[in-house]
């Protein structure tokens, strides 16, 4: 089990603002000839322009950043999910090849045949739209989520057996991340729990292993970035739930100034 010590680091102080708008009385003949000023301008927009695309944020649902063939997970700070990739495309029933972090030849096509299944582009590439429905078909043990996860406000589940974490937003399926959790000396704790500390850039007082985008929710136990997982099926912590760099870090850009209801279940893996 970690511990934690608020010298060892900054906690968040999250600001809000207010927006104020300020209304002036403009003649009306004004506010006539404002209105036909801006109808003049898209009257005139060049013919075949389109309105940009809104750019893809991690806090859209579902999301990851863009996988290509050639990408490789090289290190714990250079994860490409690829590893994710091809544990989810086997589980989609697309990919019977090796999950070895390597976007190979194989792994391509498994992309292009589940692209083709979904009616989505068939380019190889696992872009944020084919992601967006690889997660959500492959979310694991749907029917054994507890109901306390679908309930108001952000809830974060943790299924040790299936090391996997479900994010809900008021009820909605947000996104979810494979994970690993203690190991049997120091098993992550099950029960239900609420986040009470975070720490952006915590470090451990007992292991002194950097712990970004901390949130503890039972004791020193947290969800944080790992700098020792590849893959997270293969070893544990010493109790927290270990995420990949860019998971921990979206999950701390959605929730971080949020209430986060916690829930551990399942048997251990």
């Amino acid at each position: 089990m970690l511990r934690f010590t608020a010298l060892a680091s900054a906690a968040t102080l999250v600001v809000s603002g207010t927006l104020v708008a300020l209304a002036s009385a403009a003649p009306a003949t004004a506010a006539a000839q404002t209105s036909a000023t801006v109808a003049a301008s898209v009257a005139a927009a060049p013919a075949g322009v389109k309105a940009a695309k809104a750019k893809a944020s991690k806090k859209d649902r579902f999301f990851r950043a863009t996988t290509r063939p050639g990408d490789r997970d090289r290190s714990v700070t250079s994860i490409k999910h690829v590893r994710e990739l091809q544990y989810r495309l086997r589980w989609a029933g697309v990919y019977g090849g090796a999950v070895n972090g390597t976007y190979t030849a194989r792994t391509k096509k498994a992309v292009k045949k589940f692209q083709k299944r979904h009616g989505l582009k068939r380019s190889g590439v696992a872009n944020t739209a084919t992601w967006k429905v690889l997660i959500a078909k492959t979310v694991r043990g749907k029917s054994s989520i507890p109901k306390r996860c679908k309930s108001s406000g952000w809830n974060a589940c943790y299924d040790r057996k299936r090391h996997q974490v479900v994010l809900y937003k008021n009820g909605t399926l947000w996104n979810s991340w494979l994970v690993r959790g203690g190991a049997a000396s120091s098993k992550t704790r099950t029960g239900k729990f609420t986040v009470f500390f975070r720490s952006k850039s915590h470090v451990s007082s007992i292991y002194e292993a950097k712990m970004p985008y901390a949130q503890f929710f039972s004791g020193g136990q947290a969800f944080h970035a790992s700098y020792l997982m590849m893959d997270p099926f293969v070893g544990h912590s010493h109790g927290c739930v270990n995420m990949y760099i860019p998971d921990a870090k979206q999950l701390w850009a959605l929730t971080a100034d949020k209430k986060l209801k916690v829930t551990v279940y399942g048997a251990w893996s």
